[in-house]
């Protein structure tokens, strides 16, 4: 048995002697010892007194904005449902409307057929052309996800090559793709209609006939990035833009293939030709804003038009797309990527008290402006009356500092740049 006494004393003494030890080593070696590790951290609850620290990191939490389909459960409703069957059926005829005719998905379905060819042949058996190797051939955008509006009869294929995209190679790769076009159409009688021509461009080239147009855009793989001139070789951001156009394109039809989504999509994208507020929102922006309004709910189905159509613009004037917001992350892209921060400030507080404006006028009945089918867009600068109620537009909240010095951060610390933006690349024309 050991005495408890004399453990402690020896616990005591050993203490003493290691204390003693490090005061010694201290004077010899000249060792500093922060003073918050021998006192001050443990004594009373005192705060750490000298010592080292870190230097303080301002992080960013964003935030979620609220979601009344997602906390509908927390705020049950109190009255009977509001009979929205006309604004369903004002949704789908402006759908209807916004809708190629069977003409135009037939001329731009027929021109995409035989580019298809020419490319995929020069992919598989490109014969005595040696000036630039192709790699593979998609199809992205409007056309290829089922979205493409009236009028605007542009299909988009991306062409991966394997070697460096030069100015002369893209040129090269036009008058071969005129030139087999040609051959391959020789056999039919061609109207004048149908006759082809070629427009190169910064992004690629253009093969077009008067009913319908195919935008080739050109890209390279991904390792070859790295390896591109300015005064050489096509831009380097565009190059990124159309390989993010077929992660679009993938993930779209993967995930957002219901009917639903692409009715709504046209009708917002018909939104940013006319209210100047969404035109910065971006197609891909518009596909993520519809498959979330639609899709993302506590039970997991898809919800009716109408009641997406609503929740499209709750979200925004709630601040989805604001400073601070968790937004909708880039789900094609590493990291946490808001797709809003494209957006400036300026940009994203219109966007959103613009949202706040129409979300009044379509709560008291006034769907039919916001649509397009009555009226025009002076609602979201003008006060107007709907059933007695009077709706004043909202106005502008964020002002640009303009006392700002040199090299001071960006105020806003979480406005991150998305050099992945798809901003004019595989829905430019619209």
């Amino acid at each position: 048995r050991v005495n408890v006494k004399t453990f402690r004393c020896s616990t005591l003494l050993l203490l003493s002697l290691l204390s003693a030890t490090l005061v010694r080593c201290k004077k010899k070696l000249k060792i500093h010892f922060p003073r918050n590790i021998v006192r001050g951290s443990l004594r009373g609850g005192r705060p750490m007194r000298g010592g080292i620290r870190p230097p303080f990191k301002k992080t960013f939490v964003p935030r979620h904005p609220f979601d009344l389909t997602l906390a509908e459960v927390f705020f049950p409703k109190v009255a009977p449902a509001v009979d929205d069957s006309a604004l369903t059926a004002a949704l789908l005829k402006r759908n209807q409307d916004l809708s190629p005719t069977a003409s135009e998905q037939t001329a731009i379905g027929n021109l995409v057929t035989k580019v298809q060819a020419v490319l995929d042949n020069l992919v598989v058996a490109p014969g005595d052309f040696n000036t630039c190797q192709l790699e593979e051939v998609r199809q992205v955008g409007s056309f290829k996800k089922g979205t493409i509006l009236t009028g605007n009869n542009v299909a988009d294929i991306v062409v991966i090559l394997k070697t460096l995209p030069t100015k002369e190679a893209v040129e090269a790769l036009s008058k071969k793709v005129e030139a087999d076009l040609k051959t391959s159409m020789k056999t039919e009688v061609l109207t004048k209609g149908d006759q082809h021509t070629i427009q190169t461009h910064l992004r690629g080239f253009d093969v077009s006939n008067v009913q319908a147009k195919v935008r080739i855009m050109i890209a390279t793989l991904p390792q070859n990035l790295r390896k591109l001139e300015a005064d050489i070789h096509m831009d380097h951001k565009l190059m990124q833009n159309h390989l993010a156009a077929i992660r679009h394109t993938r993930w779209f039809e993967e995930n957002a293939h219901h009917s639903s989504i692409k009715v709504l999509i046209r009708i917002l994208k018909d939104l940013t030709k006319r209210f100047d507020a969404f035109s910065p929102l971006s197609a891909w922006m518009l596909d993520l804003i519809a498959h979330l309004a639609i899709m993302n709910n506590p039970s997991r189905q898809a919800l009716p038009i109408n009641l997406a159509f609503r929740r499209v613009f709750q979200l925004l004037s709630a601040g989805l797309f604001l400073p601070g917001s968790a937004g909708i992350t880039d789900p094609t892209e590493p990291g946490h990527i808001r797709v809003h921060t494209a957006m400036t400030l300026e940009q994203q507080d219109l966007c959103c008290y613009t949202a706040q404006t129409l979300l009044r006028v379509l709560t008291h009945g006034g769907y039919k402006h916001i649509l397009g089918l009555e009226g025009n867009t002076s609602i979201v600068r003008e006060m107007s009356v709907w059933n007695g109620v009077c709706v004043s537009p909202h106005t502008a909240v964020y002002e640009k500092p303009t006392d700002k010095k040199e090299g001071d951060l960006e105020e806003d610390i979480e406005m991150i740049e998305n050099e992945n933006e798809d901003e004019g690349s595989e829905d430019g024309a619209e």
